[in-house]
């Protein structure tokens, strides 16, 4: 609530404000300014930069064990055996490229996404980007208007600010000239203007703004189900290698280089070090694909969150309609004169200078009342459900005036509460203009009004809302509607768009979680619901093992945005609501979240199909080097052969298989889905490559024989690997079968291409044991489908 009195005095109790005039800084103290390092330097920058991409991509921890044995094997043994090193060069440019090219498109969505704030300089206001704010601006804050740095209030007017963010207040603080702002805080109600009093690092939150828009590589399951798999994968892996190392340097008395050659032919495939790379290109991919679709995602994970989701919880204007409104009609009460009525409205109007959508219906239908002066005014707020105004009109008379929600400023047995509940059957949106005589500083200003006018709005269907909740819907994933309007014209509107329910009245819900989570099982569509409780929703849902995303524009949905598993604000929300959002959807379509839901099902679906291959190949690795310390043999394979399976099996086929489309709702617990196939798939495959290999061992003898059991072997894990790639690529379709006939085509040439067989050391010698090899690994394979179908339907994922 503000006195529209230019000369009235500050209050005592509040420290003094800056010195900074009105009218802002100048041109040359601006520069003056700059040229100490007074600006907000804080950095905002929306992804990592290429040296931090380059950096994660290059230095790992499996490229530093591969690298080293690439070094080594360059030295010790024929080009073809270095094969695996030139593939990791080559992995890790791939990665580089796609994480760059996401940065980019990062970088362009958040550019178009950027919060230019209003500041006052020479007497005029303009917008700047919020690297450019100097010490001592004045800055124009209004609803939704986010404080990026700190200050001190010069100008209020009914200026209402939300500090839970950084208090954890809930309440709106109400703001005078001279009080403190911090940056991070948001304004509720109402405007004004602050001076800048800390800028850059200084500011209490400077590191907001530089985190909203950050391509982020925060924790999610699927990133850190991977990084459990990879620690597990070290442990098995290095007293394994150490024993191979002995085994083939010491034991068996080999020639050296031939030794080292197979040692590093054990070592190298048990490590899976596509799989960290599949993962990022897949996100990074996916940012790309949503970034031609104008959504901006703040944060990678987001993405997989999102795809996790089983309720998502819609705010109603913004998300469902439009942010316009018409009005319909003007009903007057009690005999109230229409044309007097369409004076008040246009004063109304013109009092708040930064009005809501239903405020600026009512400023187009009905002109300013030029001769009527307001004195004092008290802006709309959610939590309030009402404005007001006092005015001092053409003939000397006062008045005071408030305008909101009909069933708030009403008694319950008022009869127009029933033709407001008539109207909102019908979906409209009911506005109640009513005379007080009451002050608008009493607390009690909304008690016992006058009824005068209804002002009936028509609210503007979004176009493809009705598609998007059919999709939610098909998807299994539970619409809830949370708005502040009537609960009655809410499930209306929320009707017309196919979503059926009842309506549920917030103010007439339990307060205890408990009650307000079977409630919301319950219900659908809730209305008159305060900032807070939407919070209070958010963390009820929660509680009961719900996976919740919020979407929203409007300060009043800033606390449910944050608390909620994935925020999703509208591109022209306000600037808070945005910073604390995961997606940003640019465009203000709400039809651009299944495109996100799908995305983030690709994702994760695939990385699963795809860790399988290559989990696969590092339990089998690991299992033939135990096999072959144990017996105390050659190890069966060089690097050039395990280069060749690992290429046609896992790393052409997994680059595909990780970007096709994937529809399969995601499921939690990713390390527990993986492993139980990976495994029984790891121990088949080592069993029946160990056994053909022992097999070709008694089978061959004289010189040639070592490569004529490991082109054996060769043939036998090639097969099953084989299997494995067809069964991870069901359900079938063209391209996915075209693609596994390609893998085993190529290995075919190999076989039968001289210079080819020479160069991988790969020739199968006579009859018998070739056939022999493949009759192993059909029974492996069998054995593998069984195992693979019992575990499905005993082992829970």
């Amino acid at each position: 609530m503000t006195h529209i009195d230019a000369g009235a005095e500050l209050d005592p109790v509040h420290p003094a404000p800056a010195p900074t005039p009105a009218t802002g800084l100048t041109a040359a103290e601006v520069a003056e300014r700059v040229a100490r390092g007074q600006i907000n330097d804080v950095p905002v920058r929306s992804s990592r930069s290429l040296a931090d991409i380059v950096r994660a991509n290059v230095f790992t921890r499996f490229n530093a064990i591969i690298g080293v044995l690439w070094v080594i094997m360059l030295f010790v043994a024929p080009i073809q055996d270095s094969l695996f090193g030139f593939v990791i060069l080559a992995n890790t440019g791939i990665g580089i490229v796609q994480e760059w090219r996401a940065k980019k498109t990062l970088d362009s969505l958040a550019l178009i996404g950027e919060v230019r704030p209003t500041v006052r300089r020479d007497g005029l206001a303009a917008e700047v980007s919020t690297s450019e704010i100097v010490l001592d601006d004045v800055i124009e804050i209004g609803p939704g208007d986010k404080a990026v740095v700190d200050g001190v209030c010069v100008e209020a007017d009914g200026l209402e600010i939300d500090e839970s963010l950084l208090t954890g207040e809930a309440d709106p603080v109400v703001k005078r000239p001279g009080d403190q702002v911090m940056s991070g805080s948001f304004v509720v109600a109402g405007g004004g203007a602050f001076a800048a009093t800390k800028v850059g690092r200084e500011a209490y939150a400077a590191q907001l703004a530089e985190e909203a828009s950050r391509f982020t590589l925060v924790q999610s399951e699927l990133r850190s189900g991977i990084s459990t798999i990879l620690k597990y994968v070290t442990w098995m892996m290095v007293p394994t290698a150490i024993g191979l190392v002995i085994s083939q340097l010491i034991v068996k008395d080999n020639d050296l280089k031939d030794s080292v050659a197979r040692t590093v032919g054990g070592i190298v495939p048990m490590v899976p070090e596509g799989l960290v790379l599949l993962t990022s290109v897949a996100f990074a991919i996916g940012v790309i694909r949503l970034g031609r679709k104008q959504c901006l995602v703040q944060e990678l994970p987001a993405i997989e969150g999102l795809a996790r989701v089983d309720t998502v919880c819609l705010d109603k204007t913004g998300t469902l309609t439009e942010g316009g409104m018409d009005v319909t009609e003007l009903r007057t009460l009690n005999g109230a004169d229409e044309e007097y009525v369409r004076k008040v409205l246009g004063a109304l109007g013109e009092s708040d200078p930064r009005p809501n959508a239903s405020l600026r219906a009512v400023i187009d239908a009905y002109p300013d009342a030029e001769e009527w002066r307001c004195t004092e005014a008290l802006p709309f707020s959610s939590a309030r459900k009402y404005s007001g105004a006092t005015f001092s009109e053409g003939d000397g008379e006062s008045s005071t005036w408030l305008l909101g929600a009909p069933d708030v400023l009403l008694a319950e047995d008022d009869p127009a509460l029933a033709e407001t509940g008539r109207l909102n059957e019908q979906g409209m949106r009911v506005l109640l203009l009513a005379r007080t005589d009451r002050e608008l500083d009493d607390t009690e200003v909304a008690r016992d009004p006058a009824p005068t006018a209804l002002v009936v709005l028509e609210q503007r269907l979004r176009p493809d809302a009705a598609d998007t909740l059919r999709y939610f819907a098909d998807q299994n994933v539970r619409a809830k509607v949370i708005s502040g309007d009537n609960a009655v014209s809410v499930g209306a509107v929320a009707a017309k768009l196919g979503l059926s329910g009842s309506a549920v009245d917030a103010r007439r819900l339990p307060a205890e979680r408990d009650g307000m989570a079977e409630a919301l099982d319950d219900g659908t569509v809730f209305g008159r619901v305060t900032p807070q409780q939407k919070r209070e929703m958010v963390g009820a849902l929660q509680s009961r093992g719900h996976t919740v995303a919020m979407t929203g524009d409007g300060v009043n949905d800033v606390l449910a945005l944050k608390d909620a598993d994935i925020g999703v604000a509208m591109g022209s929300g306000s600037e808070a609501t945005r910073a604390v959002a995961q997606i940003v959807l640019l465009n203000n379509s709400f039809a651009t979240l299944p495109s996100v839901v799908a995305e983030g099902r690709r994702v994760i679906g695939n990385i699963t199909r795809v860790a399988t291959l290559f989990l696969v190949k590092t339990v089998y690795s690991v299992l033939l080097a135990v096999l072959v310390v144990c017996s105390q043999v050659e190890y069966p394979f060089l690097p050039r052969h395990l280069t060749l399976l690992s290429t046609l099996t896992i790393g052409v086929p997994a680059f595909f298989l990780a970007l096709a489309p994937n529809k399969e709702r995601a499921r939690p617990n990713f390390v527990r889905r993986v492993m139980r196939y990976a495994i029984p798939g790891g121990v088949v495959a080592a069993a029946a490559t160990f056994a053909t290999y022992l097999v070709a061992r008694h089978h061959y003898s004289g010189p040639g024989a070592l490569d004529a059991e490991t082109s054996a072997a060769t043939l036998t894990l090639f097969l099953i690997s084989m299997w494995v790639l067809a069964i991870i690529a069901r359900p079938y379709t063209w391209w996915r079968v075209a693609l596994v006939a390609a893998m085993g085509a190529a290995f075919l040439v190999v076989l039968v291409v001289p210079w080819l067989q020479d160069f991988f050391a790969l020739k199968l010698v006579g009859v018998t044991m070739p056939w022999a090899a493949v009759a192993i690994a059909a029974v492996a394979a069998a054995t593998l489908e069984i195992l693979w179908r019992w575990v499905d339907r005993r082992i829970p994922a």
